[in-house]
């Protein structure tokens, strides 16, 4: 029984398949092809890579991509600085890094971070360079507010603590909790962080350093047009509406915030 040819449509949307008709030609069964792969080029998620300061991130990493969906930003989040082109890069430094900071960090104040030393208001501390041969908190990990930049003050006052004077903490509530249990006389926080706690707890900043300007998103090599519509989305993002998603970030940032606007 012979088919109706009248029977047949043709597909809803282009296939790239090696139709033989004798109009067709070879160019147009390759424009075809193009047009489909740039498609689907359009509609691959956006990839963004995470410095991240802890190890818990699966849930973090699901409810941070539904925060930036909902924004029109369809993100591949990654937590491995090697994976190859990728759009933006949330970097706690700039070292190793040639590409432009399009968002800054922004702490508790929405200003930025700056390192701080804390010290129980009792213990009278005036300098720094009085905590020779005190127990100090640190905080773990590659961010320059946990520990590098408070230690470089302390050698900058001649104050050099040995590895036994160091209490090394998962994070910056956990420095502070030492401190606030008499386990040590002092404790590395950032300023904004700190903040909260001082009245609160009869606790003073007792070093204040200087801004710090390099903890941000970065673009990639794989950054294109696509993923503007992820760095709005990240300019929106707060920690007081979802402090689960900010569980990858160090503990002090708030949100994000265009370098051009500071």
């Amino acid at each position: 029984t012979r088919k109706n040819p009248a029977a047949f449509s043709l597909p809803a949307e282009p296939m790239c398949l090696g139709y033989k008709h004798a109009r067709a030609s070879v160019f147009t069964v390759l424009m075809l092809c193009m047009a489909g792969a740039a498609t689907a080029g359009e509609l691959s998620p956006i990839l963004l890579t995470i410095d991240s300061v802890t190890s818990v991130t699966d849930v973090a990493r699901y409810r941070l991509g539904q925060h930036l969906a909902e924004q029109g930003c369809q993100a591949d989040i990654r937590f491995d600085r090697k994976v190859p082109m990728v759009a933006l890069m949330f970097r706690l430094s700039a070292q190793g890094s040639q590409e432009t900071m399009v968002l800054s960090a922004k702490n508790r104040d929405g200003e930025w971070p700056r390192p701080a030393w804390i010290t129980r208001r009792t213990a009278g501390v005036r300098s720094v360079s009085e905590l020779e041969a005190r127990d100090l908190a640190t905080v773990a990990g590659e961010d320059p507010l946990a520990s590098a930049l408070h230690l470089a003050a302390l050698g900058a006052s001649g104050v050099h603590p040995g590895p036994e004077r160091l209490y090394e903490s998962g994070d910056f509530s956990s420095a502070l909790g030492l401190l606030l249990h008499n386990n040590t006389h002092a404790a590395v926080s950032e300023a904004g962080f700190a903040g909260q706690f001082l009245e609160s707890r009869d606790l003073v900043i007792s070093w204040l350093g200087d801004p710090v300007k390099t903890v941000g998103w970065y673009r990639g090599d794989g950054w294109s047009d696509q993923a503007l519509a992820c760095e709005e989305a990240l300019s929106h993002l707060r920690r007081t509406d979802d402090k689960q998603a900010f569980a990858v970030f160090p503990e002090w940032v708030y949100g994000f915030a265009r370098t051009d606007d500071q």
